[in-house]
């Protein structure tokens, strides 16, 4: 028996861990998952008779160290800053390891002793960061083998609410972690190429700047861009391309909503609010608008934001119920953003019959033979339920994929590495379309920085 360990069962294991029992007999595995709530690995297995649940925390050295002894190969499903300790482990036991987020700087530190113990550190192999990288880079591929070179690439990603889930006027629900969505975009400008020229978005203006997308079946989205484009450059191989532009997809209207948020400040992250516990959602809102002995809340808002009446944002932000003074926060020494968070979930968070929806869209302008050309790439994938979403489906299963292929020695290159290879994207891809994650490419006319239209 080959043992993999899985420390996480949060809800983007739910995938993964059906992936590895299905494929328990036939592939001689017995899976062990871990998990600081003992009940969610147990759910996760479901009394398999070749798995097991134990109580791991990833920060007690004696239980964690057992436990990747024990494995051949550990997936990691925690938050990315606690890779490293997991990581450590699998250096100094020399075990694989496979997680599905960007590489730190600290994981890529270890790459000169993972290659020199022959370990693979596959990351970076979720859904995005991960399906982007492979089905991008197979195109790449593809037009670089018939001659080609990439002048443009765009490439966007959306975490939304299925088309038949769609009940409110923002056309969104949380499918993923509320607390990324609600500070998206801040810390540094969103920088990429257009046209050959350097172009930066400061966060004040990031959702005033979309472009829009069309997406058969399924309509129009918008797009903003996220922080930074720049470095798939050198990770793609695009150095004579001329627009580079990565971003994320929303349905038509929410940027523009959206940054009424961004501009009153209540996505802040920075500072705690006074006596935050005893306010009300009015309350809140009344904290970032100028004092008036006779304006209400709502006109206060209104004039601050230049919003009229009759504007479906207004009816955006009523159906928040932004302006109750009934509805407590009730938590304390709360951020802006954490209040904002703990505001919308109680709005926007997937009732038990929703499903969620994954979009990826991408670009690809290039030149042949004197002839500039253009694909667009797109794929759609509709979750089944609660447990097994779209968002766990496309982030789980090439992770489960990837482990099972190297077990198997079919990805053999040793490093902390990302999917961008044939010897790693080929075979996950074509798996992958037997899950109904399959990217439908169209030769369509070349529209250069007019296809960028921000």
């Amino acid at each position: 028996m080959r043992n993999i360990l899985v420390v996480g069962s949060g809800k983007s294991s739910s995938y993964l861990i059906k992936y590895f029992l299905d494929k328990a007999e036939s592939e001689k595995l017995h899976l062990t998952v871990g998990d600081v709530s003992l009940d969610n690995a147990k759910k996760g297995i479901d009394g398999h008779p070749n798995a097991k649940a134990i109580f791991l925390d990833v920060f007690d050295v004696d239980s964690r160290v057992k436990a990747i002894k024990n494995a051949d190969i550990v997936v990691s499903m925690l938050p990315a800053r606690f890779h490293m300790e997991i990581a450590k482990d699998c250096l100094n036991y020399g075990k694989h390891m496979v997680t599905a987020s960007y590489i730190s700087d600290e994981m890529q530190s270890l790459n000169q002793a993972v290659t020199e113990k022959g370990l693979v550190f596959m990351n970076e192999i979720g859904v995005d960061p991960g399906i982007d990288h492979m089905s991008a880079m197979k195109v790449i591929d593809d037009i670089r083998d018939k001659g080609g070179e990439i002048i443009l690439f765009e490439s966007f990603t959306g975490g939304l609410v299925a088309p038949e889930s769609d009940t409110n006027l923002w056309n969104y629900k949380f499918t993923w972690n509320p607390r990324n969505v609600v500070v998206a975009g801040q810390g540094s400008a969103a920088k990429f190429l257009q046209e050959g020229t350097y172009k930066y978005i400061p966060y004040n203006r990031l959702f005033r700047r979309t472009e829009f997308l069309e997406v058969e079946h399924y309509g129009r989205f918008e797009a903003y861009a996220n922080r930074d484009s720049l470095k798939y450059q050198n990770i793609y191989g695009l150095k004579n391309v001329k627009t580079l532009y990565r971003g994320t997809m929303r349905r038509i209207g929410f940027s523009r909503a959206w940054n009424m948020f961004v501009q009153l400040g209540m996505t802040d992250d920075t500072y705690t609010i006074d006596d935050s516990e005893n306010m009300s959602y009015r309350d809140f809102v009344n904290a970032f608008l100028p004092y008036s002995p006779t304006d209400s809340v709502e006109l206060k808002f209104r004039h601050a934001l230049s919003i009229e009446q009759d504007d479906i944002i207004w009816d955006k932000l009523m159906e928040l119920d932004l302006f109750s003074s009934k509805k407590m926060i009730d938590l304390q020494k709360a951020t802006p953003a954490q209040i904002l968070q703990k505001i919308l979930m109680d709005n926007w968070a997937l009732s038990e019959d929703d499903k969620d929806m994954l979009v990826m869209y991408h670009k690809f302008g290039y030149k042949l033979h004197g002839k500039n050309y253009q694909i667009d790439s797109k794929m759609v994938a509709i979750g089944d339920d609660q447990t097994y979403t779209a968002m766990a489906k496309t982030v789980g299963l090439p992770v489960a994929i990837a482990t099972i292929a190297i077990l198997n020695k079919k990805i053999t290159s040793p490093g902390v590495q990302i999917p961008i290879t044939k010897e790693v994207y080929n075979p996950i891809l074509t798996e992958l379309e037997s899950f109904g994650i399959v990217f439908h490419e169209k030769e369509v006319p070349y529209l250069g920085y007019n296809s960028l239209n921000i």
